[in-house]
């Protein structure tokens, strides 16, 4: 079957979420279907050269839309005063519009695949069977993201949020499939019959994230795109807030925050203590040269990959519970969990005084992703929809 697949952004290199999730999921589709690939690009700055040697294996035709500053600025104004969410507008271009259309007529697809709703206008009116990924209740974390911001910018992730929240009920009627990330986003996507929409978990690359021998650099480690506001703001808290109830017992334990593109507030947060590391050739060694992983999410929606890669390498791990309420490990087992600054600084002092609960919490973590995290075995309920379609 041929599947023309829409992206909002070139999924390379697999810094972000929704790129490593595209990227994983059209490796496992390839092997049954032939992909045409058309992916957006927002960001001048890409290597296409190196993303397009990375997915050629996989694609029988790749095709890049740059989307100019310029227009982006006009689209997102078009967006505002149509009522539509801003993001719509960010990644939404006629010109594109046009290309889409015209590659969809030149390859006469069998179905089609658009990730996240800020893709979805582009494929919503094409007659051709069809499968949306809302991947995360994008809604839900605009709320979450007006609650803690402040007074200037508060009103701006309001409206975003109520435009989005509409965005998301109008689109589901026009796609015949619905997947995404977790039962906890199902269940906030703002539809009467979003208990149809089909949960496709992440999984994890069992075969590169695995268990390496290192020295320990530092005794704890988080690690995401740092220029992410939910990354960003978990950083900040871990520093400002959990660490210093750590220091307070332990002054000698040592932060690493890595990944990529960091903030100018994670820049900030650099000290004789705590290490910015930016971006990372290979980022298991941020991984293996800790002995802790924590994860301290407020804001955001969605599973944490980074959670995932850590346990698949035998790291022990903390989080919040919003964040395991996606990832469902079992509490004090395979996983500690905290909410408060408190909360989560005990789970890591728990851990460095005792070395035996941190190698048992890994282990029985490795178990746990080993049996429920494949991409192959997180694809297959998403090509059953495709398939089932044409029976």
């Amino acid at each position: 079957m041929r599947i023309f697949v829409l992206l909002s952004r070139i999924p390379y290199p697999l810094e972000k979420g929704d790129k490593l999730r595209a990227f994983h999921q059209l490796k496992v589709l390839s092997k049954k279907h032939e992909i045409i690939l058309c992916a957006l690009n927002p960001l001048s700055k890409v290597d296409k050269q190196k993303a397009f040697e990375q997915l050629q294996p996989y694609c029988r035709s790749i095709n890049f839309i740059d989307l100019p500053a310029y227009s982006r600025v006009m689209n997102i104004m078009n967006a505002y005063f149509s009522g539509l969410p801003l993001q719509s507008g960010y990644f939404y271009n006629r010109q594109a519009a046009k290309k889409i259309k015209a590659l969809i007529t030149e390859y006469q697809p069998d179905y089609l695949f658009a990730q996240l709703s800020r893709t979805a206008r582009y494929l919503m009116n094409v007659p051709i069977k069809k499968m949306l990924d809302y991947q995360d209740a994008f809604s839900y974390g605009l709320k979450r993201r007006a609650e803690k911001a402040g007074w200037l910018l508060k009103p701006v992730f309001m409206l975003e949020h109520r435009r989005m929240e509409a965005f998301e009920k109008k689109i589901f009627d026009n796609f015949d499939h619905k997947i995404i990330i977790s039962e906890q986003d199902r269940d906030l996507i703002p539809h009467p019959e979003k208990h149809t929409i089909t949960v496709i978990r992440n999984g994890v690359d069992r075969s590169f994230f695995k268990p390496l021998m290192r020295r320990k650099k530092q005794e704890i480690v988080f690690i995401g795109n740092m220029n992410y506001p939910p990354n960003v703001d978990a950083a900040v808290f871990l520093a400002k807030e959990i660490m210093p109830l750590v220091w307070q017992k332990k002054p000698e334990i040592r932060l690493l925050l890595a990944g990529a593109s960091p903030h100018a507030r994670v820049k900030n947060l650099e000290n004789s203590m705590v290490t910015v590391s930016g971006w990372m050739d290979d980022i298991r060694e941020a991984y293996a040269g800790s002995e802790i992983f924590i994860a301290p999410m407020r804001m955001g929606t969605g599973l944490q990959n980074k959670l995932l890669e850590a346990m698949a390498m035998k790291i022990p791990c903390i989080t919040t519970s919003m964040a395991n309420a996606a990832l469902k490990a079992k509490e004090k087992e395979e996983i500690l969990t905290g909410n408060s600054a408190k909360e989560l600084a005990d789970a890591l002092l728990f851990l460095l005084e005792n070395e035996k609960e941190r190698q048992k919490l890994a282990e029985k973590a490795f178990i746990f992703v080993k049996q429920n995290y494949g991409w192959e075995e997180a694809t297959v309920p998403m090509e059953k929809l495709i398939h089932d379609t044409f029976l």
